[in-house]
């Protein structure tokens, strides 16, 4: 290594521990900072606690208005005059449909659901994941401009049920509808109509406008829905980040984000294929099964973006034209962000799961919904811990890759051979950079050794890293899945407390990246043994220094990662050290590479 370089390097080191002792807390802020921690821990505790108690007191079995509905009835815009304010209908009632998978409960204020429970999935606290926020009126609205000029929302008015009783229940293989009508007079109504299949999280549903399509401007009407989705995480902040609505029109996709505090709103013209908002797993999606006019999707934080505390609130709506025979059709969908349950409602409904960026979706996307996917559903029909099946995965990847990473370290086995004749060329024409090079070409293909054989293995290798990257962290398939000590593999595994916060690191360490570090300090210890650079090479020197360097950064990078992503290159990195143990011992000896010198 040169002065210069072992210089850059000995500055930098010295600067990140200057700077991890400058930003190193006082006593005080240090207690702070444990203060704040476990408010922040509390705070989805709180909210879960608050959401219990607006279930309670919106059951059936209570009759006494609560705090929520009394704000809820002083804001909504409900017709006192036309065809509009003339609903037969005068009390509030609740209908309960369960599934296998879900149970929903409609109100005839909206005629709509109030609050979805996955019987499935569980929220961070234990409880059933329940997806609808508001749980006094439907979260699912349609809203227009009357000939009246007034403004109308579906889910403020009182309809009538249709179905007798309080209740249904699906078993598996049933299929059944509820029905609600708005009576406006005159034989004037809107009947919604939802069709619930128990082996999904699918649902049909139909807006019939029987003599009231005159009634509004234009006849266009937007269909949406209207409640921001729950938080089910205990990491708000992560949660946060993959907060958003979409849009799907001109076969393209639409990310619609907040990036400041505030509300945002977007209107998108055109044939709309799709929309949808979601948490990081949870999704409700609207796909429309006729023609569109466009989309409304609006957006709000209460804070910034990086913020534990801070609420996202997305709504999407659908914008379309009543037809002739005044029916409009749409499939819904509640539940998830699994693959196989959501691809049956839209082909590219999965597009919202970032699986890779988007300047490698070419190869991410296949191999995800191809490989990665199907291996993991197939192999838990058999193995239901997903912490043994990463294993088995990386193994899997590692062997298939092997022939790749041998013919790596064979090549580079076989450059290190050819470092004499290179130092000796490099001696002789010092003075003659061209003439130098041409020799040096003409020793790789008298040998037949190839300078890129070393490393281009290991760029091919690079997407499969990328994309797993990417997909680990936000698939719900490792949602709450138990290993070791790991209680959430899509969750980082914090193992070791630090009485003050250290800058991108945090205040814990995840108990599988800091073996996945360890595993890589060895492994590159390997590698630069099989470099071939010779020890007394300026760049050999570099790389020595780089492969101490490198693990603490990866440290730093993957720490607040989901532990799945760390127990995967974990795995893969022992399994390498493996090989590399094996190929030293078969190739590095020199005798397998005979080089020419002639």
């Amino acid at each position: 290594m040169d002065k210069n370089t072992a210089t850059g390097l000995g500055l930098i080191f010295l600067l990140m521990i200057g700077w991890f002792f400058v930003t190193m807390p006082s006593e005080e802020e240090r207690a702070a900072q444990l203060r704040e921690r476990a408010a922040q821990d509390s705070l989805a505790q709180i909210e879960a606690t608050q959401q219990a108690q607006d279930t309670i007191a919106d059951s059936p079995e209570s009759n006494q208005p609560t705090l929520r509905e009394s704000e809820d009835n002083a804001r909504v815009n409900v017709p006192t005059s036309g065809i509009f304010a003339n609903s037969a209908t005068t009390e509030q009632s609740e209908f309960i449909v369960e599934t296998p998978l879900y149970s929903i409960v409609f109100s005839n204020r909206g005629a709509g659901p109030t609050s979805l429970y996955l019987k499935e999935y569980n929220a961070w606290d234990g409880q059933p994941v329940q997806m609808i926020r508001d749980t006094t009126r439907s979260a699912y609205n349609i809203g227009f401009l009357s000939t009246e000029n007034l403004n109308v929302d579906t889910q403020n008015l009182l309809f009538t049920p249709l179905a007798s009783g309080s209740s249904m229940t699906l078993n598996n293989g049933d299929s059944k509808e509820l029905s609600y009508a708005l009576e406006l007079g005159d034989g004037r109504q809107i009947v919604y109509t939802y069709t619930f299949n128990a082996e999904n999280y699918e649902i049909d549903f139909k807006a019939k406008f029987v003599g009231v399509s005159d009634y509004i401007v234009g006849r266009a009407v937007d269909f949406g829905w209207n409640s921001p989705l729950n938080s089910t995480e205990k990491d708000k902040k992560q949660e946060g980040m993959e907060t958003a609505a979409y849009v799907y029109l001109g076969d393209e996709l639409e990310k619609f984000k907040a990036d400041e505090p505030g509300r945002i709103e977007d209107t998108f013209n055109g044939n709309v294929q799709w929309t949808a908002t979601r948490t990081k797993f949870f999704t409700q999606f609207i796909k429309p099964m006729h023609q569109t006019e466009g989309a409304i999707l609006t957006g709000e934080m209460t804070g910034e973006l990086d913020e534990p505390l801070t609420k996202h609130r997305y709504t999407s709506a659908v914008t379309s034209n009543i037809p002739a025979d005044g029916v409009l059709s749409y499939k819904l969908y509640l539940g998830p962000l699994k693959y196989y349950d959501i691809k049956e409602v839209d082909e590219h409904a999965y597009d919202m799961v970032e699986v890779g960026y988007n300047w490698l979706r070419f190869f991410s996307d296949p191999f995800v919904r191809f490989i990665v996917i199907p291996f993991f559903t197939f192999f838990s029909q058999f193995i239901s811990n997903y912490g043994v099946l990463i294993i088995i995965f990386a193994a899997t990847v590692k062997l298939i890759l092997s022939p790749l990473t041998f013919k790596s370290y064979k090549s580079m086995a076989a450059m290190r051979e050819l470092q004499p004749q290179l130092k000796e060329l490099q001696d002789k024409y010092k003075d003659n950079p061209q003439k130098q090079q041409q020799e040096t070409m003409k020793l790789y293909k008298k040998n037949k050794v190839n300078p890129l054989g070393g490393c281009l293995p290991n760029l091919l290798q690079f997407p499969i890293l990328i994309t797993l990257w990417r997909f680990f962290q936000n698939s719900i398939l490792l949602r709450q899945e138990e290993f070791l000590w790991a209680s959430d593999l899509s969750a980082p595994d914090y193992i070791i407390n630090l009485p003050f916060s250290i800058p991108f690191l945090g205040d814990a360490i995840g108990g599988f990246v800091l073996l996945m570090s360890a595993a890589m300090v060895v492994q590159s210890k390997l590698t630069g043994g099989m470099s071939g650079s010779g020890a007394n090479n300026p760049m050999a020197q570099q790389m020595k220094v780089l492969q101490y360097i490198f693990p603490v950064m990866l440290l730093f990078i993957f720490n607040n990662f989901a532990s799945g992503l760390s127990l995967y290159y974990l795995i893969f990195n022992v399994l390498s050290i493996l090989q590399q143990l094996y190929i030293n011992k078969t190739l590095g000896t020199g005798k397998e590479t005979e080089v020419s010198t002639k």
